[in-house]
């Protein structure tokens, strides 16, 4: 990997980890309520986890069968931090309510 291509993936892999702290947080607090929105914010967590391996894992499969594994953790990189930046503004347009 070139020195770019590294220090480039440690800050995507960086944000991707404050980005989802912010969001397990705000899961959490609406969790610990129980109410009705509760329930649907943890049937969608569940749902939106799976669909997300399942792209991360046809990605793998891809990358390996075309021989450039090395090429793949920052498009994994990239798709969870679409995905988790995508929660962040969602549940904090839900906050403002």
């Amino acid at each position: 990997m070139l020195p770019f291509t590294l220090f480039s993936l440690g800050v995507g892999v960086t944000r991707l980890a404050l980005d989802s702290q912010l969001v397990i947080a705000e899961r959490l607090s609406r969790l610990s309520r129980g109410d009705p929105g509760a329930a649907v914010e943890a049937v969608r967590m569940v749902a939106e986890k799976t669909v997300a391996l399942g792209e991360a894992n046809a990605r793998i499969v891809s990358a390996a069968a075309t021989g450039r594994l090395d090429k793949v953790g920052p498009e994994i990189v990239a798709l969870y931090g679409r995905k988790v930046r995508a929660n962040r503004r969602r549940l904090a347009r839900g906050r403002a309510k």
